[in-house]
C-alpha cells in the first residue's frame, strides 16, 4: 500500500519544491535588500515559509487527488493526461503571478493582492502604463525560467504515476484515501490547533523584507481576495471605540487661533497637485541636487512646510487627503465608494458656498479610480481632462504632458470669474516616465527617467507661474503646490514603511501671501491632510468637519503625522520619533530616534488609535 502512496507524496512534494523555486527568484530579484542580512536569516525565509508552501500545495493537490482516488477506487489508472494539463496551467499562472509580485513589491512595497487585480480590471490601460517602467525583457525571462524549472521538477518527480497498484483490497484503498485526504486538508489548514494558516505563522523577523520573502505569493493573493470579499467590520481593532477616539481627539484638540499669512480675506486660490513630487528631488528637502531648480526659486518667494508627509502612496488616496482632509484607510480607498465619498466634506464645497468659482484640470482620464465622480460630488463647476482637451501633441500612455495641461489651465484662469478656486493635477512624473523631448538626466535607468520627468514638470510649473505673474489677478492670488504622494524613486532606498518615503513638499506663494512670509519655513511635522485646515482657517471658514486635519499655523497645535499603506501604518511626532506597525505580523517593523520602550509604546498606541478610528469612520460614512 505504501508504494501506492508514492504518487500522492511526490505530487505534493513537487508543488512544495516549485514554491521554493519561486521564493528563490523573489530573493534573487531583491538581492540588494537582502545582501545585508546573514545567510542564516535568509535561510529562515525558506524554513518558515515552507509551512505556507505546504498549505498552498495542499490547495493545488485537492482536485488531482480527489480525481485520482476515485479512479483508484474504481480500479482504473490515474488520468495522467488531465493531471498534466492541470499542472501545466497552474505552473504557467503561478510563474506569471510570481513575477508580477516581484514587480509590485518593487513599486508598491506590498505583495500581489486584490488591489492590484482591482486596478487591472477597473483601469487596464493605466495599469499597463504603470508597469511600463518594469524591465519587460527581464520579467519575461523570469517567467519563462520559473515555468521551465517547474516543468523540469514536475517531470523529474511525476514520471511513474501509473506505478500505483490497482490490486489492493478496497479496505486498504479506503484507509489510504482517508489518510491522503486528511493530510491534504491538514496541510491546507497548516495546524491542528485553533488558528489556521495565516501570514503571521510565517513571520519570524523584525525585518519586513524577510517576512515578505517567507510568504507564499499564491496563498497570500487567494487569501487576500477571499478576506476582502468577506471584510465587513473594522480589521484594526486595538482599543474600545471610546478609548481609540479619546486618543485621537486628544491629538486633534480644537484650537481656534491662527497666524494670518494672507494680505487679503478672499484671494483667488490655485492648487497644484504634483504627481509623485517626492521631497527627495527638492534640494532644500532631500538628497538630490539640480533636479527641481525652479521649485527652489519659488521657495524663496513663499512659505515652505518642510516636514510634511503624504497620507499614503497612491493618487486616489492623496486626492481625498488634500481636498477632503481624510486619511488613507490602508486596505481601502474611499474615493471608489460613491455611497461613502459623497458624504466627505471638501474644500471646493466650502468655497462654493461663499461665492468661489471652482475648476479641476488633469491631462489624463478622470474616470480613473472614480476621480470624476468624487470631483462632481464636491462642487467643481468645471472639470477638464483628456476628453476635453483638443491638442495635436503626442499623447503618453496616461494622457497629455504637463506642458499642454498647464497651458489649458492658464487659458482658463485668464477668463475665470473671481474669486476662483482652481486645481491642477499633473501627470508627467508618473510611470512610465515618458517625455517627448530630451531626458535631462538620460533614460538609461528608471531612476534617471524619474529625475528627468521631475525636471520637466518643474520647468512647466516655472513657465506657468512666470506667465501668471503677468496677469492682473496674480496680485490677489494664493498659489499652493503639494504632492499627491511620495515615491521610492529616485533614490530607491526607502521601503514602504519608511516615513521618508512619504516626505513631500507643501509650498504657499503668490501675490496674496504677505511679503513677510517670503522665504520662510515651517518646521512643524504634519500631513498633506493638514492643508485643509490651514487654508480654511486663513479664509475664516470653520474646519470642524475635517476631523483629521490640524492647522499647522496655530502656535498651540502639536506637530505629528500619520501614514498608512496596504497593509500597515505609522506615526511620527514633532521630534521625528517614528514607528511603523505591521498588523499582519503584529509588530513594529520600523522605528526612528526611539530611546526607550515607553516612547515606542506611546507612538505605537497613537498609530493604532488613528488607524482604528480612520477605518471606523470610513465604515460609518
Amino acid at each position: 500500500m505504501l508504494k501506492s502512496l508514492f504518487f500522492f507524496i511526490k505530487y505534493f512534494l513537487f508543488w512544495v519544491v516549485f514554491f521554493l523555486i519561486v521564493r528563490f527568484f523573489f530573493e534573487i530579484w531583491n538581492i540588494d535588500k537582502l545582501s545585508s542580512f546573514p545567510f542564516t536569516e535568509i535561510l529562515k525565509t525558506f524554513l518558515y515559509g515552507i509551512l505556507m508552501d505546504m498549505s498552498m500545495a495542499g490547495y493545488f493537490c485537492v482536485i488531482p487527488f480527489l480525481i485520482s482516488i476515485v479512479f483508484w477506487l474504481l480500479n482504473k489508472n490515474i488520468p495522467l493526461k488531465f493531471i498534466n494539463i492541470y499542472s501545466y496551467i497552474l505552473l504557467a499562472i503561478s510563474a506569471i503571478i510570481a513575477v508580477v509580485d516581484i514587480n509590485i513589491y518593487k513599486e508598491w512595497g506590498t505583495k500581489f493582492n486584490d488591489k492590484a487585480i482591482e486596478f487591472l480590471l477597473d483601469s487596464p490601460n493605466e495599469a499597463i502604463a504603470s508597469t511600463s517602467s518594469s524591465p519587460i525583457l527581464a520579467s519575461t525571462f523570469a517567467i519563462l525560467s520559473i515555468f521551465v524549472l517547474g516543468l523540469f521538477t514536475y517531470h523529474l518527480l511525476i514520471r511513474k504515476t501509473n506505478s500505483i497498484s490497482l490490486k489492493q483490497k478496497l479496505l486498504y484503498k479506503l484507509i489510504a484515501s482517508f489518510f491522503i485526504i486528511s493530510f491534504t486538508f491538514l496541510a491546507i489548514r497548516g495546524s491542528v490547533g485553533i488558528a489556521p494558516m495565516n501570514p503571521s505563522r510565517v513571520y519570524f523577523s523584525n525585518q519586513q523584507i524577510l517576512n515578505i520573502s517567507a510568504i507564499n505569493t499564491n496563498w497570500y493573493l487567494i487569501s487576500n481576495i477571499i478576506s476582502q470579499s468577506k471584510q465587513k467590520g473594522n480589521p484594526y481593532l486595538y482599543f474600545t471605540d471610546k478609548e481609540a477616539y479619546a486618543i485621537k481627539d486628544n491629538l486633534y484638540k480644537n484650537i481656534k487661533d491662527t497666524t494670518i499669512i494672507l494680505n487679503t480675506a478672499k484671494p483667488n486660490i490655485v492648487l497644484i497637485i504634483m504627481e509623485s513630487f517626492t521631497a527627495d528631488v527638492i534640494e532644500e528637502l532631500g538628497p538630490e541636487k539640480g533636479v527641481t531648480p525652479n521649485f527652489s526659486k519659488l521657495i524663496k518667494e513663499g512659505l515652505l512646510f518642510t516636514n510634511i508627509l503624504s497620507t499614503s502612496d497612491r493618487t486616489d488616496k492623496g486626492i481625498v487627503a488634500i481636498l477632503s482632509g481624510f486619511p488613507s484607510q490602508a486596505i481601502q480607498s474611499i474615493i471608489k465608494r460613491n455611497d461613502k465619498q459623497a458624504k466627505l466634506p471638501a474644500i471646493p464645497t466650502d468655497l462654493k458656498k461663499i461665492g468661489y468659482r471652482t475648476s479641476f484640470f488633469y491631462g489624463g482620464d478622470l474616470h480613473f479610480a472614480n476621480f470624476k465622480s468624487y470631483l462632481m460630488s464636491h462642487s467643481y463647476d468645471k472639470i477638464i481632462d483628456i476628453n476635453n482637451i483638443n491638442t495635436d501633441e503626442e499623447l503618453s500612455k496616461w494622457g497629455v504632458a504637463d506642458d499642454v495641461t498647464f497651458n489649458e489651465f492658464l487659458k482658463n484662469l485668464k477668463t475665470e470669474k473671481q474669486p476662483f478656486f482652481s486645481t491642477l493635477l499633473t501627470l508627467s512624473n508618473h510611470e512610465p516616465f515618458y517625455l517627448k523631448g530630451d531626458y535631462k538626466f538620460g533614460k538609461n535607468n528608471v531612476s534617471n527617467m524619474f529625475r528627468s520627468t521631475s525636471y520637466f514638470t518643474d520647468e512647466m510649473l516655472a513657465k506657468f507661474v512666470a506667465e501668471a505673474k503677468q496677469e492682473d489677478w496674480y496680485k490677489n492670488t494664493l498659489f499652493i503646490v503639494v504632492a499627491d504622494h511620495g515615491h521610492r524613486l529616485p533614490t530607491e532606498k526607502r521601503e514602504i514603511y519608511d516615513p521618508g518615503r512619504y516626505h513631500i513638499p507643501l509650498l504657499f506663494f503668490g501675490g496674496a501671501l504677505k511679503e513677510s512670509y517670503h522665504n520662510k519655513k515651517i518646521e512643524k511635522v504634519g500631513n498633506q491632510i493638514d492643508f485643509t485646515s490651514i487654508l480654511l482657517n486663513q479664509l475664516n471658514i470653520r474646519d470642524t468637519a475635517y476631523h483629521y486635519s490640524k492647522n499647522l499655523l496655530s502656535p498651540q497645535v502639536n506637530g505629528f503625522a500619520f501614514y498608512s499603506w496596504d497593509n500597515g501604518f505609522g506615526f511620527m511626532n514633532n521630534n521625528k520619533q517614528a514607528v511603523s506597525f505591521d498588523p499582519i505580523g503584529k509588530r513594529v517593523i520600523y522605528k526612528n530616534k526611539i530611546d526607550t520602550p515607553q516612547q515606542e509604546k506611546e507612538l505605537e498606541k497613537k498609530a493604532k488609535a488613528l488607524m482604528q478610528t480612520v477605518y471606523q469612520d470610513y465604515l460609518n460614512f
